[in-house]
């Protein structure tokens, strides 16, 4: 098991789905865990209280990721409180599905900005304390659909894939000071926001992957620790496939 006393450590979008199961695990492996979440109160006031009453120190920063302030916000309220911000997940994430024929504007500003902008908050929020630091770890959640791309979801596929290329390109930037920067590329994981699929479209995603089921957010959970750990020390701009082999 990794060991993460004394790291600190913030995850967006921590409330539902892979995002919990990350917050979970690296409170478990004995980190200090900040989440942030947009709408979900109730769930993220359950969160917190588990995790306190398990003895994590833990902060939760309401606010949408797709706006810059709430990123400086959560950022310096980490910094503010624990010192440094060891470890960035940037998972926060929307889906709003259909053919292109049909996709309005909206949803399609509404999925880039949620999915990919707010990973550019989240970063330059955080590059100079990671400078300073000369030391660091960011994971950026990308998908299976990023590098496969899916008929119906042009906006998401092209929100994914760009958060792969921003990655690289920042692995590269900061990879002097000690930062690494990865990607995780989930394929079909069994979470609410994969419950929107139809039956059909769920079926044949299932049909694809050669491990025979979808994965659990726990399996993607897992991933992050990895790549967090010290044991990845020498893995900076790559991307992490945790589909099952979906994506062969």
């Amino acid at each position: 098991m990794h060991d993460f006393t004394d790291t600190n450590v913030l995850i967006t979008g921590g409330t539902r789905g892979i995002g919990r199961s990350m917050v979970q695990a690296f409170a478990e492996a004995g980190a200090n865990v900040a989440f942030t979440f947009r709408s979900s109160t109730d769930e993220a006031e359950a969160l917190k209280k588990q995790l306190s009453n398990a003895g994590t120190e833990v902060l939760a920063f309401q606010g949408d990721a797709a706006q810059m302030e709430a990123a400086e916000e959560a950022i310096g309220g980490v910094v503010d409180a624990w010192g440094s911000l060891d470890v960035l997940i940037n998972n926060a994430g929307i889906t709003k599905d259909g053919l292109m024929l049909r996709m309005s504007e909206d949803d399609w500003d509404a999925v880039i900005n949620v999915n990919l902008k707010s990973v550019f908050n989240f970063a330059k929020a955080s590059y100079r304390q990671f400078m300073r630091q000369r030391g660091g770890v960011m994971l950026n959640m990308s998908s299976v659909v990023g590098v496969m791309g899916n008929p119906g979801q042009t906006n998401y596929a092209a929100s994914k894939a760009g958060i792969i290329g921003f990655s690289k390109s920042l692995a590269k930037e900061l990879g002097g000071r000690g930062v690494r920067v990865n990607v995780i590329a989930p394929g079909y994981v069994a979470t609410e926001m994969t419950e929107e699929l139809s039956d059909k479209a769920r079926d044949a995603m299932l049909d694809a992957i050669p491990l025979g089921r979808p994965a659990e957010p726990e399996d993607v959970a897992q991933a992050a620790l990895f790549l967090a750990s010290p044991a990845a020390a020498y893995i900076t701009g790559h991307v992490l496939h945790v589909d099952g082999g979906l994506a062969m």
